[in-house]
């Protein structure tokens, strides 16, 4: 998902990944003839964008949903207003969340008060001694034995085995939990916290390397993501309609894409989760407000997908709840992102695309009919001295680094 306050740079060259080089002689190009010479080159490199909107606008805009609240509306009308044709329900149960920043093979966690280690195999627990200068505990794969994990324990002298009780090695993985948030040491040394339990997760039954992985509440999990995927203080409704949305999310991701050893990722390629440290009182009040309620769509949860604003017009995302509409409620004087204006080097294009040589012009070609300028931008043309390179409207705006594909070339 898009996250709500990320400055997106205007000027990033990234390589190509669907164009089309070919030949275009065709009317209609929308920038860059050359200017007089008496404009600075600097001015005269650069492309000028009008753009509304923040990331794919497909279902909810956040954005929106603070402008609903504003106009009185429930968080329960918000979600039927950007979810159409779905009903409410309650799901709960747990998730498994894997942590892409720890990128070790090891759990490390800091001594706690409660501490126990569970064993996959029999899903039988042992209790941690608290021995005075014992500073963090860690979970690693046995060696020549990877499908079993060692207990470690570390003080002043450094790290040492801890005998599990009446087997020495953990005969799988291994699981840390307590009763309040655990604490784990990061690769370079950073702590964070999280609630619920820590996991040293292999993959698949005959790997050598091992992931960690948060497992917890469903409600816990949301306690984590709302505050990170929009403003805490926020209203009350547009803060419980992100986390029906969320939540709805999450589960549809674990129906979906669910691995053997982990649900959800905790990064924009899932939805970004941030654990203990970003925790709010108004977001925790929200997240306890909705206990449970996600969106259902013929019994199972929705793809609720969001954005950060739509622009004034929601995008069509391929699902009969996932609609291309009018979107009202984006469209207040406290959204920064309804509309925008960016200046990109011509150079960043001909460095992206070689073959075209100097740039000469830019044209949207096709659009998704839908709000001004004829909506979103499908296909981008770019016409240079040496060929016409072709492009979707989504790798235009990767490409460039612009806060959405719903853009106007200026002349």
């Amino acid at each position: 998902m898009v996250p709500l306050l990320v400055t997106v740079p205007l000027f990033v060259a990234a390589g190509p990944s669907a164009a089309e080089a070919d030949d275009d002689s065709g009317e209609g190009w929308a920038v860059a003839a050359d200017p007089p010479a008496a404009v600075r080159t600097s001015e005269r490199a650069a492309v000028r964008i009008e753009g509304r909107g923040y990331g794919h606008g497909i279902g909810m805009s956040q954005y929106g949903a603070q402008g609903a609240a504003r106009k009185g509306l429930s968080y329960r009308q918000i979600v039927r207003f950007y979810y159409p044709n779905t009903k409410l329900a309650v799901n709960r149960g747990f998730l498994r969340v894997l942590l892409t920043a720890d990128t070790t093979d090891t759990v490390i966690v800091r001594r706690a008060r409660g501490l126990t280690v569970r064993d996959s195999a029999d899903n039988k627990a042992f209790k941690l001694p608290a021995r005075k200068g014992v500073r963090e505990w860690r979970i690693v794969p046995a060696v020549g034995k990877p499908a079993k994990s060692a207990v470690q324990y570390r003080d002043s002298n450094g790290w040492h085995r801890w005998r599990v009780p009446g087997r020495r090695l953990l005969r799988g993985d291994g699981t840390f939990r307590r009763p309040g948030p655990l604490r784990l040491i990061m690769p370079d040394g950073s702590t964070q916290a999280y609630r619920g339990a820590l996991r040293s997760a292999s993959p698949s039954p005959s790997s050598h390397t091992r992931d960690t992985v948060n497992v917890l509440r469903l409600q816990n999990y949301l306690k984590g993501v709302v505050p990170v995927e929009m403003p805490s203080y926020w209203s009350q409704p547009a803060l419980r309609a992100q986390a029906v949305a969320a939540r709805s999310y999450a589960l549809n991701l674990k129906r979906r894409d669910g691995h053997a050893h982990y649900d959800v990722c905790d990064t924009t390629s899932c939805q970004v989760y941030g654990g203990y440290r970003v925790e709010t009182d108004a977001t925790n009040a929200a997240v306890k407000a909705t206990s449970g309620e996600t969106v259902e769509y013929k019994g199972k949860p929705a793809l609720t997908m969001f954005s950060s604003s739509s622009g004034g017009w929601t995008a069509w995302g391929g699902l009969p709840y996932l609609r291309a509409h009018r979107d009202r409620y984006d469209r207040w004087a406290g959204n920064p992102m309804r509309s925008w204006k960016a200046r990109v080097s011509r150079s960043t294009l001909e460095r992206a695309y070689p073959a075209l040589g100097r740039l000469k012009a830019v044209r949207v070609v096709k659009r998704n009919g839908h709000g001004a300028w004829n909506g979103r931008a499908q296909r981008v043309a770019l016409r240079g001295t040496g060929t016409t390179v072709r492009l979707s409207g989504s790798d235009f705006r990767s490409l460039l680094g612009l806060r959405s594909d719903w853009v106007r070339i200026k002349r």
